[in-house]
């Protein structure tokens, strides 16, 4: 069995070095329409929503049929939540010219997308007959270069709700799965294996306080002037590549911009010295800080660890929970929790403990964990 899978796995390594097109020509064909394309969009529904290629249609993958998809005897259709699309799909996968496209996917990271959703689904429509592709660079290249041809919407870019079911792609992991198909973290019925199945609209509305004067946001929370200004917000972290900084030129804030794509690939432990003393920086002025990505679920939540981690001597676990508690559907991507890991052992953070000792003020606060159960004392940011 080892062998077989070791042979599959290089089968479609070896399938998906001879599958790829390049934004240049997708733009071109989109421009002339000369072939006949069906887009697939296999990142998170968070990020479908906020801003996709103009026709694409999105395939969010519940963590639940993983297995199945794996195995072969889960059809593609029955993972598209919109019935309009499923029609789509199904009348023109066989006829049309099928692209793929994660987040950004290059050639150069083609050995490791053997295991991937988008290497899955890519092989599973080569196995069925169709004529499918992957988008060279993804949609962070295609957005980038042709922004006329993706269609974005802010007012979806902070989600009021979770998506559909636990979505799991290349940017989708969660941490604290047992599974061994990396299914989400997600409560025991919180997902169903029914298409399309809601979650109860439970989560806090944005921005999410984390501190007293720390604020986890979107994309949406960063244009909104009656939000920065109902919190006193003044600095604003922006962890994306592309969205640009709304007031910057106004004078009334101050930005800082990571320059991160929600990628297995990416490297955001690098910037969290900078993003650490900028989110001080803003403590030292008395004002409110803005930590933002485009959902607020990944990048802006590992950051925010981060700062919780070195500023608090908290350990991962507890970082990661503390912020859990203010929003239950946070989800970094996998890479990011290796680096956060990573960043625990810098720090020499073990285990959880209670450094501060300071003599207790008129004005602070007090929390705990759910993983432990010290109590942990912060000082409250003064009002300005």
């Amino acid at each position: 069995m080892k062998i077989n899978h070791l042979w599959r796995g290089s089968v479609i390594v070896t399938m998906m070095m001879m599958s790829s097109k390049s934004v240049e020509w997708l733009q071109e064909e989109l421009e002339t329409g000369a072939t006949s394309l069906l887009l697939l969009d296999c990142r998170p529904h968070e990020l479908y929503e906020s801003s996709h290629i103009e026709s694409a249609i999105n395939l969010a993958i519940p963590g639940l049929m993983l297995r199945r998809l794996k195995k072969g005897n889960l059809p593609i259709r029955s993972i598209i939540p919109n019935n309009e699309d499923k029609e789509k799909f199904v009348k023109r996968c066989k006829t049309d010219v099928v692209v793929l496209y994660d987040e950004a996917t290059s050639e150069r990271q083609e050995s490791g997308l053997g295991s991937s959703v988008l290497g899955l689904l890519l092989q599973k429509l080569r196995d069925d007959g169709c004529k499918a592709f992957y988008l060279e660079g993804g949609f962070n290249k295609f957005q980038s270069e042709y922004p006329e041809h993706c269609e974005t919407n802010l007012d979806c870019s902070c989600p009021s709700s979770s998506p559909p079911a636990s979505v799991l792609g290349l940017g989708g992991l969660r941490i604290s799965s047992d599974c061994s198909d990396g299914e989400s973290d997600r409560e025991p019925g919180s997902a169903t294996e029914s298409e399309g199945s809601p979650l109860p609209n439970n989560q806090p509305a944005f921005p999410v306080q984390i501190l007293p004067y720390l604020y986890l946001g979107c994309a949406k929370d960063s244009t909104n002037l009656d939000v920065l200004s109902k919190y006193n917000i003044k600095y604003i972290l922006n962890v994306t590549p592309n969205l640009p900084n709304m007031f910057e030129h106004e004078g009334d804030f101050k930005y800082k911009q990571i320059p991160i794509s929600d990628h297995w690939s990416q490297n955001l432990s690098q910037f969290f010295p900078e993003a650490i003393s900028f989110i001080d920086e803003a403590r030292s002025k008395k004002c409110g800080i803005l930590v933002h990505c485009l959902a607020g679920i990944s990048r802006s939540v590992t950051v925010t660890v981060a700062y919780l981690m070195q500023k608090l001597n908290l350990s991962l676990n507890d970082a990661y929970d503390f912020v859990k508690r203010k929003k239950s559907n946070i989800s970094p991507n996998f890479n990011f929790m290796g680096q956060l890991l990573d960043f625990e052992r810098t720090l020499g953070l073990n285990s959880p403990c209670d450094n501060h000792t300071s003599s207790p003020t008129h004005d602070q606060l007090f929390f705990t964990t759910p993983t432990n159960h010290n109590v942990f004392q912060l000082d409250t940011l003064e009002s300005t």
